[in-house]
């Protein structure tokens, strides 16, 4: 069973949009799929409680319990896990060892880039050697500007890969607002946004 996290100390990076569109894409394909959030915002509990009857079912993962992080009941077949600003110490080590794969939000800011440096050294540092493949994800980036190329500057020094790049739209605000996501809607909609996440898609079923 594949264990997606997504991860970033930074807040506001777009961690549960990332977190809820992979879940709805796992789901569009009729996988058994939870999605949990050891947030203590809850923001994906707080979306998958607006998210409607008749959209592809994706259920809770209750991921924290008595302070530990708990493995996904049997039955599933893929998990997404959310994570807070500011994953450090024993937590970060216990979540990270149940990922198999690693997904990084980073926006084209200089102040995300250097807190993505020290996080992105820490998680190869501490990730189980050969287990969890690590990609970024960079949000909110504009194709032609100063702040794209200086975030693609950045990555290309780092030796992980650059998944995709996810433009800034209101697509993503309008349908976390209904539990939704770019996979519960009529293609035509968003067809711009599913072409930037095909890369990821790719990477997450490989």
């Amino acid at each position: 069973m594949p264990v997606v996290l997504v991860a970033n100390p930074k807040g506001g990076v777009g961690k549960s949009t990332l977190a809820t569109n992979i879940a709805g894409y796992f789901a569009s394909r009729g996988h058994a799929v939870m999605l949990g959030d050891v947030d203590r915002q809850q923001s994906c509990g707080l979306w998958l409680g607006l998210r409607p009857p008749k959209a592809a079912p994706i259920a809770t993962w209750e991921a924290s319990g008595d302070g530990n992080v708990v493995r996904p009941p049997r039955g599933t077949t893929h998990a997404v896990l959310d994570t807070p600003a500011g994953l450090h110490g024993w937590r970060f080590k216990e979540v990270l060892a149940l990922a198999d794969q690693v997904l990084v939000p980073l926006q084209p800011s200089i102040f995300d880039i250097y807190a993505t440096r020290d996080f992105l050294d820490r998680l190869m540092a501490q990730r189980q050697a050969g287990k969890a493949r690590i990609g970024l994800v960079g949000m909110r980036v504009g194709a032609h500007t100063l702040s794209g190329d200086r975030l693609r500057e950045f990555v290309s020094q780092l030796g992980v890969p650059m998944v995709a790049e996810l433009r800034d739209t209101q697509n993503y605000v309008q349908l976390a607002a209904r539990g939704l996501t770019l996979f519960d809607i009529a293609p035509g909609r968003v067809q711009r946004d599913l072409e930037q996440w095909q890369p990821i898609l790719r990477w997450l079923d490989q």
